[in-house]
């Protein structure tokens, strides 16, 4: 375990994490045991990371969420305050499924809203935008916007988080940066 992280006092960080230069965590969050966070991540007050979660580089974690085992964020992932992760389909109090956890891919740069749900074993795409207090009920393409219970798409979002509106020969701008983006048999790319 590195030391070139900042951990606040009130913070638990089990034996055998490894964590990345110029993380934060910050008051009364847990990293649990085998933990993967990379560099330059900040995780919020109360966030708990259990077990074997494997976090890139950059990822933020706000207030109030906890990554179960099972769940892999690549770099520059957000996750919303109080978003919640799944890891067993079919909970059972009575029931032990710690070996059927089932495993959630967050892609690079996508971002999760306050209050969201993934429900387990559906993978989030690169740079898609999940809705505040959307639930996650099936796999989300790349640069998706997802919203509603159970989530729906109702469109597409450039890198940059900004909504896409394609034209009649299926490309669009970024309003923000003019990255130009190209959909195409309902897949949308970055044109380079």
């Amino acid at each position: 375990m590195t030391t070139e992280y900042f951990a606040h006092p009130s913070a638990i960080i089990d034996d055998g994490c490894t964590i990345g230069s110029g993380t934060k965590i910050w008051h009364f969050s847990h990293i649990m045991e085998r933990c993967i966070i990379g560099e330059k991540c900040n995780i919020g007050q109360n966030v708990v990371i259990s077990p074997e979660v494997v976090l890139g580089n950059n990822v933020k974690v706000q207030n109030n969420v906890s990554v179960y085992t099972g769940v892999i964020c690549q770099d520059d992932v957000f996750l919303g305050p109080s978003m919640v992760f799944t890891n067993v389909i079919n909970p059972r109090s009575a029931v032990v499924r710690r070996d059927n956890y089932m495993k959630t891919l967050v892609k690079k740069g996508a971002s999760v809203g306050a209050n969201a749900t993934i429900v387990c074993g559906n993978d989030i795409g690169k740079y898609a935008f999940i809705g505040a207090g959307a639930v996650v009920t099936k796999t989300v393409p790349d640069y998706a916007l997802v919203v509603g219970n159970p989530s729906k798409q109702i469109g597409w979002v450039s890198e940059f988080g900004h909504r896409l509106s394609f034209n009649a020969e299926g490309f669009a701008l970024c309003p923000e940066t003019q990255q130009e983006y190209k959909l195409e048999n309902n897949i949308v790319k970055r044109v380079k």
